[in-house]
C-alpha cells in the first residue's frame, strides 16, 4: 500500500463519526449544566431566598469573565497556540473547576460555614445603577450562596465558551471535504437536546425521595461535566494517533489581532450582524433561565398526585414516567432529525417523520396529564432538531437568508407577546386549553430558533474581508455575550420591580418582562429589514444561495 492511499482514522467512516460523537456528548453535558438551574429557579428561591434579581444575576454571571475581562478573546488565543487537544481537554477542567464551585455553593454543607459568613459580608457591590448595574455579578443583598455559585459560573463559563470553539475546530479538522455540515448539524443537534434533558431531569433530582434539595440537581450536573472531561480526554487521544498517522501539525486559524477591529468595526454589515445578533439571542438564552417558572405563572397547572404513576410513582410500573417521556424525547429528535437524510426510500423517510409526530403528541399528552411546566418546556429544542438540517439546506441552495432572518424575528415577537397576553387569559378560561398554547407557542419559538441561526452564520463571510472572518466571529460573538450577561440580570431586576415584595414564586406576573425581550424581537426584525435593504442596495449577496450552481 502507497503512502498515497494508506488509510487514516479519518478516512473511516467509524472512527471521525466516533470523533465527533466524542465532541457532541461533551457539549451535550455543558448544555444540561448551563440550565441545570433553570427549572427550580422556584425552589431556589424557596430553600435559598434566591428572588428573582439575585437569581438572574448569578445566571449572568456565565460571561463576566468572557466579556468584561476579554477571556473569549484569550480562549482563541489559547486554542489557537495549543491546539484542539490541549484546549479540549483544558476547556473540559474548567468546565468542571466552575461547577464544582457551583455545587459546593448550593448544598446545604456551605449554610453556616465562615465562608457563607464572608461572601454575606462582602462582595455587596451597587447593584442600584441603571442597567449598568445589571452587570454585576454580585450586588447587595445577594444571599452568599447566589454569589459564590455566581462565582463558579463564571469559571464553568470560560470553560464552556472554551469548548464551543474547540470543538467547532475539532470538526472542522476530522471532517474536511467530507460530511462537514451534517457533522457540525448533528453536534448542535444534541447539543440543544441538552436543554431539553436538563428540563426534565433537574426537578426529578430536586425531588428525588420526596424531599427538595436543589443540590441534587447540580450534582448531577456536575457528574455529566465529569463525563464530559472523560469524552475530551478519549478525543485527545484520538486526535494525537490521526495526528502521527497523518505526520501534519495541527490547523491554526488565523488568531485574532486587534488592528483587525478597524476593518471590521467600519463595515456596516458587520454592525447589522452584530446587532441582530444580540438582540435576538438576548431574546432567547435569557429567557430560556426563566421559562419555566414563568409557565408555573401563567398556566393553570395542577400537578398529578405524587403516589399515582403521573405523579412519579414506580411502586406499580417498573419504568417511571420521567424515563418513559425522555425516551419519547429521543424519538421525536432522532426520528424527525434523521428523515432529512434519507433521499431515496420515501416509505422510510415519511416513516419516521410520522413517528416522531406520534411520540411528540404523546409526549405532549403526558407533560398534560403531569401538570409540570419543565416537562412542557422541554419540548423547545425539538422542532429546531428536526427543521435545522432543512433550512440549513434551503440557505446553501436557494438563499433567502435575509428573508429567513426577518421572519425568525417576527416569529420571537409573536412568541413573547403570546406567552405575556395571550397565554394567562386562555388558562384561565381552559387550564387544557393554556396548556395546548403553551406548547404551540414553545415549538414555534423553537422554529425561529432554527431559522435565524441557520440564516444568521453563513451570512458573515458575504458582510466582511475572508482575511478576517476569525476576526468579525470573535467581535460578534464578544458583542453577543454582552447581551446575554446583562438580560439574565435585567430580567430578574424587572420581575422584583412589577411584583410585590415577598410575591410567592409561582404567581409572580412576567407581563413587563415578557414585553422586554418582545422589544428586543422587534428591534431585531428592524434590523433584518433593514439589512435585507442594505444588501439589496450594496450587493451582499445575502438572499443568494451559498453554493452556486456550475
Amino acid at each position: 500500500m502507497t503512502q498515497s492511499t494508506m488509510k487514516t482514522l479519518r478516512d473511516s467512516a467509524g472512527m471521525r463519526w466516533t470523533a465527533l460523537l466524542l465532541l457532541a456528548l461533551a457539549m451535550f453535558c455543558s448544555y444540561v449544566f448551563m440550565d441545570i438551574l433553570s427549572p427550580i429557579k422556584d425552589l431556589m428561591q424557596e430553600t435559598r431566598g434566591w428572588d428573582s434579581a439575585s437569581f438572574g444575576r448569578m445566571q449572568g454571571a456565565e460571561v463576566f469573565l468572557n466579556v468584561y475581562v476579554f477571556f473569549l478573546i484569550f480562549a482563541g488565543i489559547i486554542l489557537d497556540k495549543m491546539g484542539v487537544r490541549f484546549t479540549a481537554v483544558l476547556s473540559g477542567a474548567v468546565m468542571l473547576f466552575g461547577g464544582l464551585i457551583k455545587f459546593y455553593a448550593c448544598s446545604e454543607a456551605f449554610i453556616g460555614t465562615s465562608l457563607e459568613a464572608w461572601f454575606t459580608n462582602n462582595l455587596n457591590w451597587n447593584g442600584e445603577l441603571p442597567v449598568i448595574g445589571a452587570i454585576l455579578p454580585f450586588a447587595a443583598g445577594m444571599p452568599a450562596s447566589a454569589k459564590l455559585a455566581a462565582l463558579g459560573f463564571m469559571f464553568f463559563g470560560c470553560g464552556c465558551e472554551m469548548a464551543g470553539i474547540t470543538v467547532s475546530r475539532g470538526i472542522v479538522k476530522w471532517f474536511k471535504g467530507r460530511e462537514t455540515a451534517l457533522a457540525m448539524g448533528s453536534e448542535m443537534a444534541l447539543a440543544r437536546l441538552g436543554v431539553a434533558t436538563c428540563m426534565i431531569f433537574s426537578p426529578y433530582f430536586a425531588k428525588l425521595g420526596g424531599e427538595i434539595h436543589v443540590d441534587n440537581s447540580v450534582k448531577f450536573g456536575v457528574v455529566l461535566l465529569c463525563i464530559a472531561l472523560i469524552m475530551f480526554i478519549t478525543y485527545f487521544f484520538m486526535d494525537k494517533k490521526l495526528d502521527s498517522q497523518t505526520g501534519e501539525a495541527e490547523e491554526k486559524d488565523d488568531p485574532f489581532k486587534i488592528s483587525d477591529l478597524g476593518k471590521i468595526f467600519t463595515s456596516l454589515g458587520f454592525w447589522l450582524v452584530a446587532l441582530l445578533c444580540v438582540l435576538y439571542y438576548s431574546a432567547i438564552f435569557p429567557f430560556q433561565k426563566y421559562a419555566v417558572n414563568m409557565l408555573q405563572c401563567n398556566l393553570t397547572l395542577t400537578p398529578a398526585d405524587p403516589t399515582t404513576y403521573w405523579g412519579g410513582s414506580t411502586e406499580s410500573f417498573p419504568i417511571g414516567v420521567t424515563l418513559v417521556q425522555y425516551f419519547l424525547m429521543l424519538v421525536v429528535a432522532a426520528g424527525s432529525f434523521s428523515s432529512n437524510f434519507i433521499k431515496n426510500n420515501k416509505g422510510l423517510k415519511f416513516g419516521l417523520m410520522g413517528l416522531a409526530v406520534v411520540a411528540l403528541v404523546v409526549y405532549c399528552y403526558m407533560g398534560y396529564m403531569r401538570g409540570t411546566a419543565e416537562t412542557i418546556f422541554a419540548v423547545f429544542p425539538l422542532l429546531a432538531v428536526a427543521i435545522t438540517p432543512i433550512l440549513g439546506n434551503y440557505v446553501d441552495h436557494k438563499g433567502k437568508a435575509a428573508t429567513m432572518l426577518m421572519l425568525g424575528s417576527l416569529l420571537l415577537v409573536i412568541c413573547h407577546l403570546t406567552f405575556a397576553f395571550v397565554l394567562p387569559g386562555v388558562s384561565a378560561a381552559s387550564p387544557a386549553g393554556g396548556v395546548v398554547v403553551a406548547y404551540i407557542t414553545i415549538l414555534v419559538l423553537g422554529a425561529s430558533f432554527s431559522l435565524v441561526p441557520a440564516a444568521l452564520w453563513p451570512s458573515v463571510p458575504k458582510l466582511v474581508d475572508e482575511k478576517i472572518i476569525g476576526s468579525a466571529y470573535a467581535a460578534i460573538f464578544w458583542i453577543q455575550n454582552i447581551g446575554l450577561g446583562l438580560f439574565p440580570a435585567l430580567i430578574g431586576i424587572v420581575l422584583n420591580n412589577t411584583n410585590p415584595e415577598g410575591t410567592a414564586a409561582h404567581e409572580l406576573n412576567y407581563t413587563w418582562a415578557l414585553v422586554m425581550l418582545a422589544a428586543l424581537g422587534i428591534a431585531a426584525l428592524l434590523i433584518s429589514i433593514y439589512l435585507r435593504a442594505v444588501d439589496k442596495k450594496k450587493g451582499y449577496g445575502l438572499e443568494q444561495p451559498n453554493i452556486k450552481a456550475e
